[in-house]
């Protein structure tokens, strides 16, 4: 049996964000809530064999030496002490 939440002291921003969101998905402030719950707190899993495959698929689809081991690497660590 589901349980009922009573959510206090929401910020206005975030209300706004979640209304909008509601809206755009075409959903209440009830659903929505549940669905960002949801995302956050039960995530998807995936077989590593199918995360792999993706990585590779999408660096499969990137231009021909568009990117280096080295430019990525660089672009992990920027920004980083």
């Amino acid at each position: 049996m589901p349980t009922s939440l009573t959510l206090k002291n929401i910020p206005d921003t975030l209300y706004e964000r979640l209304k909008a969101a509601a809206e755009l998905h075409r959903r209440s402030l009830n659903s929505e809530a549940i669905v960002c719950l949801e995302t956050v707190l039960l995530p998807s899993r995936v077989a590593p064999g199918d995360r792999l495959a993706r990585a590779r698929a999408l660096r499969a689809g990137l231009p021909e030496g568009l990117f280096t081991a080295k430019d990525i690497d660089a672009a992990k660590r920027a920004g980083r002490p």
